[in-house]
């Protein structure tokens, strides 16, 4: 049965616009060749980060909503890990409830940017 999960990860600052892309597809493609499904995708470009890391005080922030097997967090997170341009990261199950705010979020979203244009 595959969960729906969530994971926000931090790129360091210091890369090119292709590299940042590159390496958000790496993740991208990581999920979809474990038989995972990407539902949603939201870059949040660069942001300062609450406090420095590696010295660093912005990171391009990027968010993934996905479902998974359970076992493949593990791999996810030590992808994770491996990769010198990632500097911080956080994934999480989410329950039913997120789920619906999420989806209620995204369509809110929607709405607004087809007002504007």
């Amino acid at each position: 049965m595959l969960n729906q999960y969530e994971t926000v990860f931090i790129l360091t600052p210091v890369l090119s616009d292709v590299q940042m892309k590159e390496t958000v597809q790496k993740f991208k493609d990581l999920i979809l060749e474990s038989g995972g499904e990407v539902i949603n995708e939201e870059s949040w470009g660069l942001r300062k980060l609450a406090y420095p890391i590696q010295k660093k005080t912005t990171g391009f922030y990027n968010l993934f909503e996905f479902k998974a097997e359970p076992e493949f967090i593990a791999k996810l997170e030590t992808a994770y890990r491996r990769d010198e341009r990632v500097i911080r990261f956080l994934t999480f199950k989410m329950e039913k409830y997120a789920v619906l705010y999420s989806e209620k979020r995204r369509n809110t979203t929607k709405k607004e940017e087809e007002k504007e244009n």
